[in-house]
């Protein structure tokens, strides 16, 4: 089979497709119940996908509304003249920008920018507090003006990344807070941390315990601005570390947005592996130019 076909039986692509992924999160170092865990989160909707074959490998795809876009997405793709295809079919069906999740390398997306990484460590039997940093818990006096800046924080963050209007990301932001923190200051399972050094805050993290199996979310260690630049945050990944043991969890898990290569580079010295790597290709092209200036409109 030379052209590509969209198939109707998807058992045998699906089985061979989810022992893909398992692999590529044991590769990961996750334990069997943590793989099978992300596996269920990375086959959701899997029953609306498109599946596709040339006869030498698989194209899954599909396209959904994400805060106002219409997003193409390449769940999988092993057939060598894949790529091409599965752009034209999400950009026919109206989409805006194609999104792949990426494990074990960027391969065939390369060129797709980097949006976001899942990154990864198994913490340490006891890790301990850097010395000269001590940690307490968030007050819920201060919990509102935390509140703020941290969303503040997750729009710019959201931003740079490059997925999204700066309205979009507002969006996003409002949804992502009230799913993950309904009950605000006291909504369980969520801790919030002041780090102090020299009887002065410089930084807050705030993180889920039992996020997945075993796995402890960090969501945010963030060193304020002005004490940036002065070893505080490696300390704020011991932080995390540290809390991670303090919820009874195993491994610490947490996202970066593309765009922060400061924060990457931090990560990558610290020993957190990227889990997940998330790109995305903007699929709208400006229009040609008319002899003369102005767009020509086919």
């Amino acid at each position: 089979m030379s052209e590509i076909e969209i198939v109707a039986e998807q058992g045998t692509w699906r089985g061979g497709f989810e022992e893909r992924v398992l692999a590529g999160y044991r590769a990961a170092g996750c334990s069997e119940a943590l793989a099978r865990a992300l596996l269920e989160r990375a086959v959701e909707g899997i029953e609306g996908w498109t599946v596709a074959t040339d006869g030498t490998g698989w194209i899954a795809v599909g396209v959904s509304e994400d805060n106002g876009a219409v997003v193409g997405r390449i769940h999988d793709l092993t057939a060598a003249r894949g790529r091409e295809w599965a752009e034209r079919w999400c950009a026919g069906r109206g989409a805006e920008r194609v999104e792949v999740r990426l494990t074990g390398g960027a391969g065939a997306f390369a060129d797709y920018p980097v949006r976001g990484q899942n990154r990864m460590r198994v913490v340490a039997g006891d890790p301990q507090l850097p010395p000269g940093l001590t940690v307490r818990r968030l007050t819920e006096e201060e919990y509102p003006a935390w509140y703020a800046a941290e969303e503040a924080a997750y729009v710019a963050d959201i931003v740079r990344a490059g997925a999204l209007t700066p309205e979009q990301a507002k969006e996003k932001s409002d949804q992502d807070f009230a799913r993950y923190l309904p009950e605000g200051y006291r909504t369980p399972g969520h801790a919030f941390y002041a780090m102090e050094a020299d009887g002065r805050v410089i930084g807050t993290g705030w993180v889920n315990h039992g996020f997945l199996p075993g796995v402890t979310f960090g969501f945010s260690l963030e060193v304020h601005e002005e004490h940036r630049g002065k070893g505080y945050g490696r300390a704020a990944m011991a932080v995390g570390e540290w809390a991670t043991r303090q919820g009874g969890d195993g491994a610490m898990m947490f996202n970066v947005f593309g765009g922060n290569e400061v924060a990457m580079g931090l990560y990558d010295s610290t020993g957190f592996a990227v889990l997940d790597e998330f790109r995305s290709l903007d699929l709208r092209r400006p229009a040609p130019e008319r002899p003369g200036g102005g767009s020509a409109v086919q």
